[in-house]
């Protein structure tokens, strides 16, 4: 995990070891969104099988940061990639998958936007299915950072839409 963190060419100052992310989908989008609200270099286990998918939620959920692919770490086959998330995400078709993967991700620009648009969507149609407006947006606003006024609007327009699909089925 350190030998990962040290040629990630990321910031080091502060760093969050997560060890492994929950293998369901929708416990590791959770996950990662939670995670996006660090404000620290992150470091995390991946199994071969996962790091394609876990690829592309993390570009989808912490938007444009730094990232290294760390494949192997101290073995003969040690691979690193580092780039973007999103660069990173688009290539994960190509990646070879078998060993042991460490991703380090850096923090979030300063000023950035914690959390994207469609992370912000996903987490308030799953809050809205179990939990009443008022709820799911005191969580969104939790999570995200951002501002509850914008956070409230969006989350009333995916309630709406959300019995709009009920009402015609």
């Amino acid at each position: 995990m350190l030998a990962a963190l040290a040629v990630a060419a990321l910031p080091t100052d502060r760093f969050f070891f997560e060890g492994f992310l929950p293998p369901k989908d929708t416990a590791r989008r959770a996950r990662l969104t939670e995670l996006s609200r660090i404000d620290a270099t992150l470091v995390m286990f991946e199994s071969g099988n996962r790091v394609q998918d876990t690829l592309r939620d993390l570009a989808r959920i912490m938007g444009a940061r730094d990232a290294a692919i760390c494949r192997e770490m101290t073995k003969l086959h040690e691979d690193i990639h580092r780039a973007p998330i999103a660069e990173l995400a688009r290539s994960a078709d190509r990646l070879e998958t078998r060993g042991e993967f460490v991703l380090v991700v850096g923090p979030a620009a300063a000023g950035a936007q914690a959390m994207s648009d469609d992370a912000l969507d996903d987490l308030l149609r799953n809050r809205l299915k179990r939990d009443s407006v008022k709820d799911a947006v005191a969580h969104a606003v939790e999570l995200s950072g951002r501002p509850r006024r914008e956070i409230y609007a969006r989350a009333l327009e995916l309630a709406k839409e959300t019995r709009s699909a009920h009402d015609e089925e």
